[in-house]
C-alpha cells in the first residue's frame, strides 16, 4: 500500500529507470512455476504493476556509494527483487484477512480465485524471496527473514486491536514500525549490503528506510480518510470498515467534544456504507488530520536527516529528493 500521490518518487532517475525495467523482469521470471496455474495467480499483482517504492530504495542505496548512478550489478537487481516479493506476498495475505475485492484496480487474488489459493499464492512469493536472499549471502538472507517476521508481529498487533476504539497511538506506531517500516528499512539495508558500503552508511540509510516507512504509512492512512476510491485504485475508507482505527481516527476520539462522541458510537462494530461515509466525514472535519500530518512529517524530517553526513551522490540526492516528495505528499493530502 502507498500515498497516491504520484508515481515512484524517484522514477525520473534514469539509471534507476534502466534499472527497475530489469526488476521488473526479473519479478516475472522468479515467480514462473512448473505449474502454470500458480504461475499465473503468483504473477497476477506484478502483473497490476506498481511504484515499486521498495526495489527503488534498494537500488538506490546500493549506489549512494558511487558519485552517479549507473547500471547496477546483478546482485543488487536480484535483493531489490528479494524485498518486492516480500512486499507482494504480504499484500496476498493482507488482502485475505481483509476481504479486500480490488487492489492497484484489479481483482484481489482471493476475490479471483478464492482465499485458500491466494494464501498458498503469498507463501510461494515469500519462499521465492526467501530463496533469492540466500544466493546473496547469509547476512542477507537473515535479514530477509527476520523482516518477515516482523511483518506478521505488525499485523498480529493490528489485529489485536481491530474494532477497539481505546487503541492508543502509542499501539498504531508500534504496528507500523512492523508492517511497513521494517521492510523499507531492509530495503535500503540490503542495498548497502549487497552493494558493499561501508557500514556506517549501511546503517544511516537502515534509518532512512524506517524512518521513511513511517510517514509513508502514516500518510496512506490519512488517505484513506481522505481521498476517493479512484486515487487509492481500492475503496476509500476501508480501514474503517475492517475496524482498524489509524492515528487520524484515534487523534479524533482523543481529541473529545461533539464529533469523538458520534464517532464513538459508530465505531467498535461492522459499518455500513452510510456509516463509513459518515465516520470519514467526522474525522475529516474534527480538525484532527493536521496533527496526523504533523507526525508524518516528523518521520520525513528524520529520515531527510539520516542522510546527512553522507558523501555527495546522485543517489543520496534522489533519496533526500524522495523525503521532500512524500512532505509534499503530506501537504497536499491536507488540503483535501
Amino acid at each position: 500500500m502507498g500515498p497516491v500521490a504520484s508515481a515512484n518518487p524517484l522514477s525520473s532517475v534514469p539509471a534507476l529507470g534502466r534499472d527497475l525495467e530489469r526488476v521488473e523482469s526479473q519479478l516475472h521470471l522468479s515467480v514462473q512455476a512448473e505449474d502454470p496455474f500458480l504461475t499465473e495467480v503468483a504473477s497476477h499483482l506484478i502483473k497490476a504493476g506498481g511504484k515499486r517504492v521498495r526495489p527503488a530504495f534498494a537500488v538506490t542505496a546500493a549506489a549512494t556509494g558511487r558519485p552517479t548512478m549507473g547500471e547496477s550489478a546483478a546482485e543488487i537487481i536480484s535483493g531489490a527483487v528479494s524485498v518486492e516479493l516480500v512486499h507482494l506476498g504480504s499484500l496476498y495475505h493482507d488482502d485475505v484477512i481483509d476481504d479486500a475485492s480490488t487492489r492497484r484496480t484489479v481483482d484481489t487474488v482471493n476475490a479471483r480465485w478464492g482465499n485458500l489459493k491466494a494464501i498458498l499464492a503469498g507463501d510461494y512469493l515469500l519462499a521465492r524471496a526467501s530463496e533469492i536472499a540466500a544466493s546473496l549471502g547469509t547476512e542477507v538472507a537473515g535479514l530477509l527473514a527476520a523482516t518477515i517476521a516482523r511483518l506478521c508481529e505488525g499485523q498480529i498487533l493490528e489485529l489485536q486491536r481491530t474494532f477497539d476504539p481505546t487503541r492508543t497511538e502509542e499501539s498504531y506506531l508500534s504496528s507500523i514500525d512492523g508492517k511497513t517500516a521494517a521492510l523499507l528499512a531492509t530495503a535500503c539495508r540490503i542495498g548497502g549490503i549487497v552493494g558493499d558500503l561501508p557500514r556506517p552508511q549501511i546503517d544511516a540509510l537502515t534509518r532512512f528506510g524506517h524512518s521513511y516507512g513511517m510517514a509513508f504509512q502514516i500518510v496512506d492512512d490519512i488517505l484513506d480518510v481522505t481521498a476517493t476510491d479512484e486515487e487509492l485504485g481500492k475503496p476509500a475508507g476501508n480501514d474503517l470498515v475492517q475496524g482498524v482505527y489509524t492515528l487520524p481516527v484515534i487523534r479524533t476520539l482523543a481529541a473529545g467534544g461533539r464529533d469523538a462522541d458520534r464517532l464513538g458510537q459508530l465505531l467498535g462494530r461492522p459499518l455500513s456504507e452510510s456509516e463509513r461515509d459518515e465516520a470519514r466525514d467526522l474525522v475529516r472535519s474534527s480538525g484532527q488530520i493536521d496533527g496526523a500530518l504533523e507526525v508524518a512529517r516528523g518521520f520525513a524530517d528524520t529520515a531527510a536527516e539520516s542522510l546527512q553526513g553522507m558523501a555527495s551522490s546522485e543517489a543520496a540526492a534522489a533519496l533526500a529528493a524522495a523525503s521532500d516528495h512524500l512532505v509534499e505528499t503530506v501537504r497536499v493530502a491536507g488540503r483535501r
